[in-house]
């Protein structure tokens, strides 16, 4: 793996957020996963945390969290990578781009990156239901090794049942007609899809990805760039497995796992109700409610969302 450092073609405040520090993982049917380790410098590492990140977009999106939990964490290694179909790692055609293939692909990381070492696993959107389906497919890793999981703007079932208003929609032309003809029952999922091709202004980007706050045009800038790295011919596939995601059941193999679920009371994706509807299924969880906060809530209020996970970590160490 090379370990030279950050790419210096990305300049600005998110310059740091592609590094070539990056390795391939092989799924088991082969496909190569773009994954990025980041050792601790103090010697072998007692805990690994993995970031799983969400629908239509990469490991970058957890930039802000690998540059504050490796300094608020050490001898914890750092472990990100791209789900198939997006940024880096190897194009997914309609068949594989299901939750249960990206649960496998997981699966094989965490064989790869942390064979024998305790993990804690961090979701984001779609990553938070990969989890689910690993904890349901796999519960011997949850019981044995998977310490902790933070979810993340995530659901359990029925995305998209309270995404955008269609008033939102009609003011785009569809992308494609597929596209066009899933709008009618998950707007905000293809609204992802459109803004990943440019069918979307920036400030309805800006609105899709964020909340009721003020966002640094810097950030909203750094979701245009994750947006446009994944052709939306990738993202299209996808769609359909989001839309019939339900693992309220799943839900039964992290109730011995210490969980923490974060929500943005502005997400128009994920309306906090299913942070809450997660919460009561896990009674031992912790539930934060960010005030304002929208789908990337991870890093629109990343030191808030970081405080919250670098607890979980210690909790479990």
């Amino acid at each position: 793996m090379s370990r030279s450092g950050e790419d210096a073609s990305v300049v600005g405040p998110f310059a740091g957020s592609r590094t070539d520090r990056t390795s391939t993982v092989a799924a088991d049917d082969g496909a190569p996963l773009a994954v990025e380790e980041i050792e601790p410098v103090d010697g072998r590492a007692e805990l690994v945390v993995v970031g799983v990140h969400g629908f239509a977009l990469s490991r970058r999106s957890w930039f802000l969290q690998r540059r504050g939990l490796v300094e608020a964490l050490p001898g914890v290694k750092h472990v990100y990578y791209d789900h198939r179909g997006h940024g880096q790692s190897a194009p997914s055609d309609a068949r594989q781009s299901t939750i249960e293939q990206l649960a496998l692909d997981l699966h094989a990381v965490l064989r790869t990156v942390a064979p024998d070492t305790p993990v804690v696993l961090l979701g984001h959107s779609m990553g938070g239901m990969v989890i689910m389906e690993l904890a349901q497919t796999c519960p011997e890793l949850f019981a044995e090794r998977v310490r902790g999981v933070g979810l993340i703007a995530t659901a359990a079932g029925e995305v998209g049942a309270q995404g955008l208003p269609r008033s939102l929609l009609s003011k785009y032309n569809p992308l494609t007609r597929g596209v066009g003809e899933l709008a009618e029952w998950q707007p905000g999922l293809v609204e992802f899809v459109r803004a990943a091709g440019g069918q979307l202004t920036r400030a309805a980007v800006r609105r899709l990805a964020f909340g009721s706050q003020d966002v640094p045009s810097e950030l909203v800038d750094f979701m245009l760039e994750m947006l446009r790295e994944t052709p939306v011919r990738q993202l299209t596939h996808f769609v359909d497995t989001l839309g019939s995601h339900n693992r309220y059941a799943a839900l039964a193999g992290l109730k011995h796992v210490e969980v923490v679920v974060v929500g943005g009371d502005a997400d128009r994706l994920t309306p906090f109700v299913h942070a809450e509807r997660i919460a009561a299924e896990l009674p031992r969880a912790k539930l934060v409610r960010v005030e304002g906060g929208g789908h990337m809530v991870h890093l629109e209020h990343h030191a808030l969302v970081n405080e919250h996970l670098a607890d979980l970590v210690r909790r479990v160490r």
